[in-house]
């Protein structure tokens, strides 16, 4: 299982606050905070920052890097700031956030991942736009795998986001997540899934119910990574429980490691 902590993202109010203070200390400490609660990558994430995002991707990759020695993802749309966060990247594989079955996108990110030898979060989706149903995702999917190792990407570092969208726009919307998770489980087991639970349940209200369980849902279908918060204990908690519970935790060495550190309730 792979966690790759969430937090330090423009989009959320506290960051971008630090951000434009240029506040290293509190970029740091949520960084060293996220690595202390079990998370195995730190993700980069400076988007909003479109005027000046790859001075600001630089910025924060030194500042998170001078305090924890955690590999960074790099998450941006924005190519020149995707080959400065990987261009200072020094703690181990780094890890791309994202790349599409988009002509344009996969042409301009794919040398990206081979330059770097990066792992690689592949979206599904293409020039269609965002996929309908699963069998759309699993049409996705089989271009993504064929184009990204026939290219010399290792399947051990690809890591497949099938794509959630609010399931209340739509009864199906957490099904067919979990189709194409089973799916990809099935037709290729050499390569990793992920996702970000919180687009689940957009517009509904108590929405860390929505997530946590839907963590579990795609978890007990196959899912083996996700971008999170990890400093929600009830969160990490269903992690270590559903690692053990799925027989992926040898003698629930884990969990009762986790328990022992405090880092779930």
């Amino acid at each position: 299982m792979l966690i790759v902590g969430e937090l330090i993202n423009t989009s959320r109010k506290s960051i971008k606050t630090a951000v434009d203070a240029e506040d290293a200390a509190y970029i740091q400490q949520i960084a060293r905070g996220q690595m202390e609660a079990g998370a195995d990558y730190v993700d980069i994430n400076c988007g909003t920052k479109v005027y000046n995002e790859p001075e600001t991707m630089q910025w924060l990759v030194e500042t998170v890097q001078a305090a924890v020695s955690a590999p960074l993802c790099i998450d941006t749309p924005n190519p020149r700031a995707m080959e400065v966060g990987l261009g200072l990247a020094q703690n181990g594989q780094p890890m791309i956030n994202s790349i599409t079955a988009e002509k344009e996108r996969f042409q301009t990110i794919l040398p990206l991942v081979l330059k770097h030898k990066a792992k690689v979060v592949a979206l599904c989706m293409d020039d269609s736009g965002m996929p309908g149903t699963a069998n759309d995702r699993k049409d996705i999917v089989r271009r993504l795998v064929a184009d990204l190792t026939a290219n010399g990407v290792p399947e051990d570092d690809i890591y497949l986001d099938p794509l959630v969208k609010p399931v209340s726009t739509g009864d199906g919307a957490g099904l067919d997540v979990l189709e194409t998770i089973s799916f990809i489980r099935d037709e290729f087991p050499g390569v990793h899934t992920i996702c970000g639970l919180s687009n689940i349940s957009f517009g509904l209200p108590n929405r860390q119910v929505l997530n946590r369980l839907f963590m579990v849902q795609t978890m007990t279908a196959g899912m083996d990574a996700y971008i999170l918060d990890p400093l929600d204990k009830i969160m990490m908690g269903f992690v270590y429980a559903s690692q053990a519970l799925l027989g992926k935790d040898p003698f629930c060495g884990r969990y009762l490691a986790a328990y022992r550190q405090g880092l779930y309730a």
